[in-house]
């Protein structure tokens, strides 16, 4: 549960062994027909209630800004819209979400109002298996909100053209503008934090407030043993229109893990050629460059590159791509992947997310995932998503038969974290994987891809 603004909750306890099975004593003879008259019968021992087992503790924490978006039920400008649709979005509570549907537990950490919205947004994280328990409820200041408008059709001056979306955004003074370097005093918040192998951070915090910037200035000086931090550009000029943009480069600079989009790089720093903005940013361990659908390259400090093509996609809608890649990445970071295999898993999990209309992108099943991780570079240039399935060469050698048992799932891969796996799938190149799997995922479903605010 989220706190009333400053109140904390209790720490969560070490969760138990999920997997262990109650012990049985197997009896050793048969029971006697007619029992000895001098027998007395054993009273029953109480059985203690069982308790159930605490949710796995986060090994990722995000923490930004999130907001309720109004979404028009028809294409074309804003005063032709009649109804909107309720939505929640934002780049770290996003990550957060897809990093929990990825098997990675994880908490998002921020501010919203005492008001319906930001009641949404805790119960749809909740929902997702996400941690809000640092979440704070401000009774003064709103939640943050946004309108999608999408281009059509209607020939109206005003109308985008069709393919095209802007976003409108009512965020000034919002409750997420007021989280500062206090939030560090918070009990809940501190225990997230000292327990989190990762910590993901964002642009779009720093140009909230000066609040915000000192708290994001504090967490990238406050180095840890274990834990990495990772920091996403996530360009908005319009929020950048008043703030001062040199204070950007250094926080960039002072993450272990920097990810940045090409173009949005070219936009605030005037190149988005990754071997030039791994000089400009010289200190991270890793700088990830995503050059759109086209080509992501991850740099490390002495110059080895690994470039990763994108997958083919039959995009269905454009928004979410950055976060869900963002997650795919994080996640096989945790995991202990090689550079490739990370890279690919964000692809994937890009790819998984354009091909919905923006409620959920959910990834395949285990088995069809590892297939494509290992993939070689020609099948995985040959592999197609789309909102019908996955359609890819790897796919048939590295499945199992079709006499494989509902008992038998297919293995997780090393390091991946323990999760209940699907029934394996079968799939041939005449017969596409779609995302969600030929049987029931039990994993959580991923973040809706709304595109961060």
């Amino acid at each position: 549960m989220p706190r009333q603004d400053a109140a904390a909750s209790e720490a969560t306890p070490s969760p138990g062994d999920p997997t262990a099975a109650p012990h049985r004593t197997p009896a050793t003879q048969e029971p006697s027909p007619t029992p000895p008259r001098t027998q007395t019968p054993t009273p029953a021992t109480p059985t203690a209630p069982t308790t159930p087992a605490a949710p796995p503790a986060p090994l990722a924490v995000c923490l930004g800004e999130s907001m309720a978006v109004l979404l028009p039920d028809r294409a074309g400008p804003l005063e032709s819209v009649e109804t909107f649709r309720l939505a929640v979005g934002g780049a770290e509570s996003n990550v957060a979400g897809a990093l929990t549907a990825l098997g990675v537990p994880s908490a998002w950490i921020s501010r919203v109002g005492d008001d319906g919205f930001g009641r949404r947004l805790l119960g749809e994280l909740t929902a997702r298996g996400v941690d809000v328990s640092a979440v704070a409820v401000d009774p003064h200041r709103p939640t943050g909100v946004y309108l999608k408008e999408v281009g059509g059709t209607t020939g109206d001056r005003h109308d985008l053209g069709p393919g095209r979306s802007r976003l409108h955004y009512h965020r000034r003074g919002s409750a997420a503008a007021a989280l500062s370097p206090e939030l560090l005093d918070d009990p809940t918040a501190a225990r997230l934090l000292a327990g989190a192998r990762l910590l993901h951070l964002s642009g779009i915090t720093a140009a909230l407030s000066d609040d915000c910037l000192a708290l994001l200035r504090t967490l990238l000086a406050e180095r840890r043993p274990g834990r990495l931090v990772s920091f996403d550009l996530n360009w908005r000029p319009a929020l950048w229109r008043d703030r001062d943009l040199s204070v950007l480069p250094p926080l960039l600079d002072a993450a272990d893990l920097l990810l940045l989009g090409a173009d949005e790089a070219e936009s605030a720093f005037g190149t988005g050629d990754p071997h030039a903005l791994r000089r400009l940013f010289p200190s991270p361990a890793t700088v990830v460059v995503k050059d759109e659908a086209r080509l992501v390259t991850a740099i490390g400090r002495d110059g080895t590159a690994v470039a990763e093509p994108a997958l083919t996609v039959e995009v269905v809608e454009a928004t979410g791509a950055g976060d869900a890649f963002a997650a795919g990445y994080l996640a096989g970071t945790v995991r202990g992947l090689d550079q490739r295999r990370r890279l690919r898993l964000g692809h994937l999990s890009a790819a998984c997310a354009l091909t919905t209309h923006g409620d959920q992108a959910e990834l395949p099943p285990d088995a069809v995932v590892d297939a494509l991780l290992d993939a070689s570079p020609e099948a995985w240039a040959a592999t197609r998503v789309s909102a019908d399935g996955i359609v890819s060469p790897a796919l048939p050698a590295a499945l199992t038969s079709t006499d494989a048992s509902p008992t038998d799932p297919p293995p997780l891969s090393p390091a991946r974290s323990p999760a209940p796996s699907p029934t394996a799938a079968h799939a041939h190149r005449s017969s596409p994987v779609a995302p969600g799997g030929g049987a029931p995922d039990p994993r959580p479903a991923a973040t809706p891809a709304l595109g961060a605010p």
